[in-house]
Order: C-alpha cells, then structure tokens, then sequence
C-alpha cells in the first residue's frame, strides 16, 4: 500500500525547534465532575531556548487538565512567550499524557521518573505578530513531554 507513495509521504520530517523548561505551581483541582476530575496547573514562568529564538515563558499561562477515566490526561495549555529580542509569542497546545496505573501515581506525587516509562506528547502551535518570527505562525510542531520535581520540561521539534 505505502509502496506507491512519494518519498515525501513515507515519514515524517523534524528539526529542533526549541526545549522548554516549565515552572509549575501546585494543581488547583476541580474534583471530579460528571465526566472526569479536572485539575488546573498555573505556570509562573520558565524558559526556552533553541537555534532560532530563546527568552523566557512570562507569567500568567496555565493548564486545564482532563483526567480521563481511562487514566490518561489530556491537556489544554496557554502560554506567552518572550523572546530575548522582545518579541511576543503565544503557544497554545494540547497533549496527553499516559502510562501504567503506578509510573502516573509517582507524576503526580511530584516524583522524577524516567521519561521512556510513560507517553507525554503535544500538538503546539504558535501566534505572533513579530515579523522576525512571522514563520511560526505557519508551522506544525510536536513536543515531548517530560515532568519533573522542579516542573516540566517539553522537547519541541518543528515538522517539516
């Protein structure tokens, strides 16, 4: 069936784009509500840095989690971030995160654990008005999650 397809269709192209460091503040949960326990994570900041832009995650983003009764999670994140250059960027992205009943239990008691025991990825996109980083408003991207004691840290890689 792939046999036929163009080279160009046969996987998918990245490159680095950046690698996000989240500072995260303790959940405010919701509780369980009829379909699933929501919880909220407020980011007071973090950084970023890549080959083409680096600054800081300013404050004010958060995340609105779904706990889903599968277990997995899924989240809705807003985020602004400042270039070194000034310039204003905002992320939006969703994901999800999953993995076995006890891996997830640690995440969430704050525990470090090896990012290979667990799935975290993300949809980014990006919104500017900077004409130095007009170009992020027409990629895709994808990001690798990683939560740690001190908060989160995400892998982005641009598709090409």
């Amino acid at each position: 069936m792939f046999t036929d397809l163009p080279q160009s269709l046969q996987a998918v192209n990245t490159r680095s784009l950046l690698v996000m460091r989240l500072d995260v503040k303790p959940y405010q949960v919701l509780g369980a509500g009829p379909a699933a326990t929501r919880r909220i994570g407020v980011v007071p900041g973090g950084s970023f840095e890549g080959d083409r832009l680096s600054g800081i995650v300013l404050e004010g983003g958060n995340d609105w989690q779904t706990i889903r009764r599968d277990g997995a999670t899924t989240l809705d994140v807003r985020l602004v971030l400042k270039t070194a250059d000034n310039a204003l960027i905002g992320m939006t992205y969703h994901g999800i995160r999953h993995g076995p009943m006890d891996i997830i239990a640690r995440l969430d008691k704050g525990e470090t654990v090896d990012p290979a025991q667990y799935y975290f990825r993300t949809s980014p996109t990006f919104e500017t008005a900077s004409e130095k980083y007009d170009w992020m408003n027409r990629i895709t991207a994808v990001g690798l999650g990683y939560r740690t004691t001190a908060g989160v840290i995400y892998s982005i890689f641009e598709v090409l």
